[in-house]
């Protein structure tokens, strides 16, 4: 099996897949990771965990409809090509 452009793109697409189903309440909230871990105060700068969160949020919010096209176009293109 040869390293392809495709595969690469395929791997990006599981990752992201991956950040879109961690759900806050079941699994974040068990690891410290939750909605409401990592707050900070008035003028200081977020830590990575907030900022992390914050990344998840965003790509769970902005991604939502794009996967579902992209997931049905690989899809598609597995079972014409295998």
């Amino acid at each position: 099996m040869a390293f392809t452009l495709y595969l690469l793109l395929q791997a990006a697409l599981l990752c992201v897949n991956t950040i879109t189903v961690l759900h806050e309440e079941r699994f974040l909230k068990n690891i410290g990771w939750g909605a409401d871990q990592g707050i900070g105060g008035f003028g200081e700068e977020p830590g990575i965990k907030s900022q992390l969160m914050n990344l998840i949020r965003s790509v769970r919010t902005v991604m939502r409809v794009p996967l579902i096209i992209i997931n049905s176009i690989a899809i598609v293109l597995l079972l014409l090509f295998g």
